[in-house]
């Protein structure tokens, strides 16, 4: 079985879909550079449990857990099925870390999952099982919780982390603005730290750097990156894009474990 790698990947706003902004067309390549994994299992920035949670329904439904976005998005559908061999791995690894994982049958896919793998894996044929972040939880802690996560690679499962290197939707500007140096400037941190394997540097977040909290004033959107560099088990990762989206909001992807992914 193909070892996968471990990402983490931009979500962007929903309506990324509807545009052609250069990190949709990286998502949308993203699938042939991978290849076909046995199954995906994805973290989103877009949910946040007590305790660990799996989905268990068969298949979830695509969640469209968002306003005021053009109509055409509230049709779009991710039907992907679930996988209750990896639940109950994920749930067996999660144990051995100390955590009790939840079974939520009535969780779908949000939009943090369902919009890069639509883009990615269009046919929606790989099974997806969706894991939530630790509310309260550290950077150490998601880190360690992506360490132990790491054997699924092994067992050809992709582990996605959903979210953004910068996320302060109190910031936001108009499309194709240049980014404001703050963003550039944690962004570039992120980036320089992974090509090294600085984690020590990354896990002092969201207290350093300066940037940090202007970047994430909330941490919850920065929080899944750690779950896909702990999965890693490298020394360092690889950038595989680099873009911003309404000025701020940084579409920096990164692989893990794959340097044959690196643009």
């Amino acid at each position: 079985m193909t070892r996968q790698p471990s990402l983490f990947l931009p979500h962007g706003a929903p309506d990324l879909l509807l545009t052609e902004h250069p990190a949709k067309q990286f998502l949308a390549e993203l699938g042939g550079r991978v290849g076909r994994p046995a199954a995906i299992l994805v973290v989103s920035a877009h949910w946040e449990s007590p305790r660990l949670a799996l989905t268990s329904a068969e298949a979830p439904e695509t969640v469209h857990d968002f306003s005021g976005f053009p109509k055409q998005l509230y049709d779009f559908r991710y039907p992907a099925k679930t996988d209750a061999a990896v639940s109950r791995r994920v749930t067996e690894l999660m144990a051995n870390l100390g955590h009790t994982v939840e079974a939520d049958p009535g969780r779908g896919f949000d939009h943090g999952a369902w919009v890069p793998l639509l883009l990615a894996f269009p046919d929606a044929d790989i099974p997806v099982v969706q894991l939530s972040l630790l509310a309260g939880g550290t950077a150490r802690q998601h880190f360690e919780i992506g360490e132990a996560l790491a054997p699924l690679r092994d067992e050809g499962v992709l582990i996605v982390g959903s979210g953004s290197v910068t996320h302060n939707l109190r910031a936001l500007g108009p499309e194709g603005m240049p980014p404001p140096a703050w963003a550039t400037g944690f962004d570039d941190f992120v980036s320089m730290a992974v090509e090294v394997g600085d984690w020590k540097a990354l896990m002092r977040f969201p207290d350093a750097p300066g940037d940090a909290q202007r970047a994430h004033p909330t941490p919850e959107h920065f929080l899944p990156f750690f779950v896909a560099a702990g999965a890693g088990r490298t020394d360092r990762g690889a950038r595989l894009h680099r873009s911003f989206s309404h000025s701020s909001i940084s579409m920096s992807a990164f692989s893990f474990g794959a340097d044959q992914l690196a643009a």
